[in-house]
């Protein structure tokens, strides 16, 4: 017997881990809602400025009332310069600030509340959020409004998690340190970024697979990440 598709929403899905995510479901034959600005790489697409309250309304209206199993959340923005040598906080603009936070942190609260009526029509409903190191405990990085973004999300993801109690959504982050996409490895080859071996896009893709096949009786907060060299 055909097992059902999986229907997956997938955000952030026009570059960086996001992009690898909406495409490794796309070519297992899932069916793939995948949110972003530009033109993603796999998946149906959804135009939105998830920064944006009417952004998120469009991406809610193109769900509509359909079955949703996971919600995942790839996307992430930082400040100009962030990560180099070249960021400078107090030269960071307070509208930079406010995008990171409303990409980073206000999005996922807003989505996942907007679409608990599509995953509670999952057997298995989840809702996947991709963090950082620097949003643990004192591991902070000097980018201030990209950090705060990250220990927020950590806060919310916890606070879903009980508040969605009565839902049985399941609620992750994983927190990993540099990945392996295409802009990370752009930075460490051009000088950037300290040379480094970061994480492989395949391990992300490996845990989010693993929670995603574990059974509803079983929530996995957090997962951390960390590279060895």
């Amino acid at each position: 017997m055909e097992l059902e598709k999986k229907q997956i929403l997938v955000v952030g899905a026009s570059r960086g881990i996001g992009a690898a995510v909406a495409q490794h479901f796309a070519q297992k034959g899932e069916y793939v809602l995948s949110v972003s600005r530009s033109q993603p790489v796999a998946g149906e697409w959804i135009q939105a400025d998830i920064s944006t309250a009417e952004g998120i309304r469009s991406v809610i209206d193109s769900v509509g009332e359909s079955r949703l199993d996971a919600l995942l959340f790839m996307g992430g923005v930082w400040e100009e310069g962030a990560f180099t040598e070249r960021y400078n906080f107090i030269q960071s603009p307070d509208r930079e600030t406010r995008y990171v936070i409303a990409v980073n942190t206000i999005a996922p609260i807003e989505l996942t509340k907007q679409l608990t009526k599509n995953l509670v029509r999952s057997n298995n409903p989840r809702a996947i959020f991709i963090g950082s190191l620097s949003g643990l405990d004192n591991a902070a990085s000097i980018e201030v409004a990209n950090t705060a973004s990250k220990f927020g999300l950590r806060g919310a993801a916890q606070a879903l998690k009980i508040a969605l109690r009565d839902y049985k959504i399941g609620v992750t982050v994983i927190n990993p340190g540099n990945v392996a996409t295409e802009e990370v490895m752009a930075d460490i080859e051009e000088g950037r970024f300290e040379q480094q071996v970061p994480i492989p896009l395949t391990d992300i893709i490996s845990a989010i697979e693993w929670i995603l096949k574990l059974s509803n009786a079983v929530n996995i907060g957090e997962i951390n990440m960390q590279q060895k060299d």
